[in-house]
């Protein structure tokens, strides 16, 4: 996980704008938080059992897609996955709340749609088939 956060960390472009002539401001062209947040999310809730498929992270030039074997699980539907939470591995949920890397419970989508927004970027678009979850995170135009 500590890898995972080196590398998120090393892929995100971060360009200078001058706000006056003594300072100026980082803007990243993805917030740390939203990619964070959907990766690890990707982790918790992908599909452990019957399947060697990796959770996928993919780079491109304008957009990072993210992918992970199984669909929605239990009470999560396509209504409501932002506000709804169902653990198809509570023993991994736990794991990473235990060691840090969760602070609370069902509100990483909403603050990834969040970061994402404040950082001036389209907000995260899902796709939930029966046998895995993606979504695509554009970088701001």
């Amino acid at each position: 996980m500590r890898q995972l956060d080196e590398l998120l960390t090393l892929q995100i472009r971060v360009a200078r704008k001058s706000v006056t002539m003594l300072t100026h401001q980082d803007i990243p062209d993805y917030p740390l938080t939203a990619i964070r947040e959907l990766v690890l999310n990707a982790i918790m809730h992908r599909n452990y059992e019957g399947t060697s498929s990796p959770t996928r992270i993919s780079w491109f030039a304008d957009r990072v897609e993210i992918q992970n074997p199984g669909g929605l699980y239990g009470r999560v539907t396509r209504e409501n996955f932002r506000t709804m939470s169902d653990y198809r591995n509570p023993i991994v949920v736990e794991a990473m709340k235990a060691l840090g890397y969760v602070e609370r419970f069902g509100v990483g989508i909403t603050r990834s749609v969040a970061a994402l927004e404040h950082n001036g970027n389209p907000p995260p678009e899902f796709t939930f088939e029966e046998t895995f979850v993606s979504v695509i995170v554009r970088a701001r135009a």
